[in-house]
């Protein structure tokens, strides 16, 4: 059996259990990935199928609120939408390619975008500044503080409803920002590259908004009007019910690169929904500006559509434009914000950044860790880098550097152990610079994480916040502990009685973690640990009968511990009751002991 067979046959079993009939078959090995922005104001989860909302599940189910702000809150700002969509002409015939509608002739999921089934077809992420290469995009720098790239094309699958696919190719890139006042918004950024001969192609973004609290309240009493000044699509709750000061969503549409606005057309309807009739839908994207009355839109309907053209599009072209999902606690805060994205498009979206991550070294002893920031030869110096985007000019944007600690995981949460800043300057603390910290009163053999950070001053002119580097990409893990002895004779286990009535993945740290993909706390995660362990030696686990249950090889030289998950040679969870073990190191020294297992 090849390896291409293989995996799909894992894939399909995992796209059956999470998926059931909700992608339609052609498609069903596609390598189906979602990322979640999650640095700013916005929670707006990101796939590669190109569908924001509710139509389709997550591993582990569906999402109700894919977007969600202020982040942290139960305001719910998303029902659906496509994040891609084109419409055109192609040997006459009129035809649209769109990334979530519903579906006449099959399943509701996606619909006509798509990845590959190459695993590496899936959403990559970038960091501020972080230069990566992917096999459609070379050498990109991040621009925001988390960006999320991908790619999908709307043939390579049989898709039920489609009537003809437009043959194009699209790298889509979404961009968010951690700090005030651009936390209030996501960038989604778009390559389209068209294979065949396309006319009068038109390209648009669209959007099913419900604005609702974590109930199903008043979700349909929607405005949902088009701000021509900005070319904007702008959705506000209307009064009654309990969701009035949800707040306020729109959908900004920039022309591409090599057009003034006044080149093309550009068209807004909040009256149709999206379907299959191609012919039909590239009419209503097309037809121009139109203000029906908008009181009372059904945002499941997705009656929200802005789009621009017409656009001529020849094989090797690339169409290359943004998108802007702006938020606002209330009308006059979105408005601040929009202009907010627009003084950002002069200025190519960049934004003053925070240093580059320390370069920092972990050291572990006995109930110990010791973190060494310090600047090496030919490292990474924070202390000295240039930030042309700052509207201060200030010479040297560097302030100081922060130390973390998790006790759970390189995600977080983390707690601020120090802050060093640099003295005399009359900015923030003032206590001066230092490059080591010693953390005393760990458990040994529990794994810790560190992250030390590097942040900025405030732009004096613009106020815009002082910028710290990422606490999670940049965190290390340590384990404290005394090593491994020369021989065995001090081997013992813990916790001895292993008691199963207890929450040992509650403790902090916690002693036994998570490893399946759902976060979900499942048998085969339970944990004895054998200590004390020369750096090589082979363990073997009996019932008090004589059964030999587990043979488990160490071989570390650096720890002095290995964990056995209570499951036999065969995979199968041991029962309660007594337990006999042996190690043997190489020099043939053999210890013998007994622990406890209740259940």
């Amino acid at each position: 059996m090849s390896k291409r067979t293989l995996y799909k046959i894992i894939f399909g079993l995992y796209i059956s259990f999470a998926f059931a009939d909700d992608v339609p078959e052609d498609a069903a090995y596609a390598t189906w990935d979602y990322k979640i922005h999650n640095v700013g104001q916005v929670e707006q989860i990101i796939t590669n199928m190109g569908y924001l909302g509710f139509h389709c599940p997550v591993p582990g189910g569906h999402i109700q609120q894919k977007c969600v702000y202020p982040k942290g809150s139960s305001y719910s700002f998303l029902y659906s939408g496509g994040m891609f969509n084109v419409a055109g002409i192609k040997n006459g015939q009129k035809l649209v390619s769109t990334s979530d509608a519903w579906s006449n002739a099959s399943s509701w999921c996606a619909y006509e975008f798509f990845p590959s089934e190459e695993p590496w077809d899936s959403v990559w992420t970038v960091n501020r500044n972080e230069i990566i290469s992917t096999p459609y995009l070379e050498d990109y720098k991040g621009l925001s503080d988390q960006n999320f790239i991908f790619r999908l094309n709307d043939y390579t699958y049989e898709i039920p409803d489609q009537v003809e696919p437009l043959y194009i190719d699209v790298i889509v890139l979404s961009h968010a920002w951690s700090s005030h006042p651009f936390d209030d918004f996501i960038l989604f950024e778009y390559f389209a590259i068209p294979t065949v001969e396309v006319e009068d192609a038109y390209f648009f973004y669209y959007a099913g908004v419900q604005l609702q609290t974590g109930a199903q309240s008043n979700a349909f009493d929607n405005l949902v009007y088009y701000d021509e000044n900005r070319r904007m699509l702008v959705v506000d709750d209307q009064p009654g019910g309990d969701d009035d000061d949800i707040g306020v969503i729109g959908y900004m549409l920039f022309q591409p690169d090599g057009y003034e606005p006044e080149d093309l057309n550009w068209t807004f309807d909040n009256t149709t929904s999206m379907g299959h009739n191609d012919q039909e839908q590239y009419d209503i994207t097309t037809q121009g500006i139109s203000q029906p009355s908008t009181d009372g839109c059904n945002g499941a309907e997705g009656c929200g559509r802005i789009a621009f053209g017409p656009i001529d599009l020849t094989p090797g072209d690339t169409i290359h434009y943004y998108v802007a999902e702006i938020f606002g606690e209330d009308l006059e805060d979105f408005e601040s914000n929009a202009d907010r994205v627009l003084a950002l498009l002069n200025n190519d979206f960049n934004t003053p950044g925070p240093p580059p991550e320390p370069d920092f070294r972990i050291s572990v002893g006995n109930h110990t860790a010791a973190i060494d920031w310090s600047i090496i030869p030919f490292g990474i110096n924070p202390e000295i880098y240039e930030d042309s985007y700052r509207m201060d000019n200030e010479a040297q944007p560097f302030e100081g550097y922060r130390l973390y600690k998790s006790n759970y995981s390189q995600d977080g949460p983390f707690t601020m152990l120090a802050e060093f800043d640099i003295s005399g300057n009359g900015l923030f603390n003032n206590v001066g610079l230092e490059y080591q910290y010693v953390d005393a009163g760990l458990l040994n053999n529990f794994e810790y994480y560190y992250s030390v950070t590097g942040f900025s001053k405030v732009d004096a002119e613009v106020g815009f916040l002082s910028q710290e580097s990422s606490i999670s990409s940049n965190a290390k893990i340590a384990i404290p502990g005394t090593g491994t002895p020369e021989s065995v004779g001090n081997v013992a286990v813990v916790p001895n009685p292993y008691r199963a009535d207890l929450y040992y993945n509650t403790f902090n740290p916690p002693w036994e973690k998570s490893t399946y993909f759902g976060g979900i706390w499942v048998e085969q995660d339970r944990k004895i640990q054998f200590i004390n362990l020369p750096n090589q030696c082979t363990i073997k686990i009996f019932t008090v009968s004589g059964e030999e249950v587990r043979e488990i090889k160490h071989n570390d030289e650096s720890r002095g511990f290995i964990d056995w998950n209570l499951t036999s040679a065969v995979g199968q969870t041991v029962a309660g009751g007594i337990y006999l073990f042996s190690v043997e190191d190489n020099n043939g020294n053999t210890q013998v002991g007994k622990f406890v297992i209740v259940k």
